[in-house]
């Protein structure tokens, strides 16, 4: 018989989102999940430092952009030291041509691919998650101001690479 607790049963519940926003940090779906196991990982082993009342959904994501800042950091400075495979591979090919292959929610999701980090998490949260500004300025940690700036430029971005033919 599973004897699960109220914390358990709600972050189990955030996993369609958090395996979202993990995809939008990460570009990449194994990438994703490992970052979501991990977000849930850290999170069972910090339930202690989560306070009742508060907003479960906001610590996870926070949790999660920290392990994925963590993630991009040692990432930055083993390619600072080796070049991937992939880019041997990915030579002379027109970016895009992947972009023009679909109209649909793939075209977007690699036009989220192109956008700075700092936008891309910010349109992730606002526009596919509905969180609302003050809250993700909250979660991120930044002023509001800053958190409307990387909106409107990610949406314009976003908008110039949809449109594109």
């Amino acid at each position: 018989m599973d004897q699960s607790s109220p914390f358990e049963d709600q972050l189990a519940s955030l996993l369609p989102q958090l395996r979202r926003f993990a995809h939008a940090l990460s570009r990449d779906a194994a990438d994703a999940d490992d970052l979501t196991q991990a977000t849930i990982e850290r999170a069972l082993r910090s339930k202690a430092q989560w306070q009742a009342g508060t907003r479960l959904d906001s610590w996870a994501y926070r949790i999660m952009r920290n392990l994925w800042i963590d993630t991009a950091r040692a990432r930055t400075r083993k390619n600072a030291r080796e070049a991937p495979e992939e880019e041997g591979l990915s030579v002379g090919e027109d970016p895009r041509e992947a972009i023009d292959a679909a109209v649909d929610l793939k075209r977007v999701m690699a036009a989220m691919e192109q956008l700075p980090d700092e936008q891309r998490e910010v349109v992730a949260l606002i526009l596919v998650e509905g969180f609302g500004y003050r809250e993700v300025s909250d979660m991120l940690g930044l002023p509001m101001g800053t958190v409307s700036s990387r909106l409107v430029r990610g949406r314009t971005a976003l908008l110039a690479m949809v449109g594109e033919r």
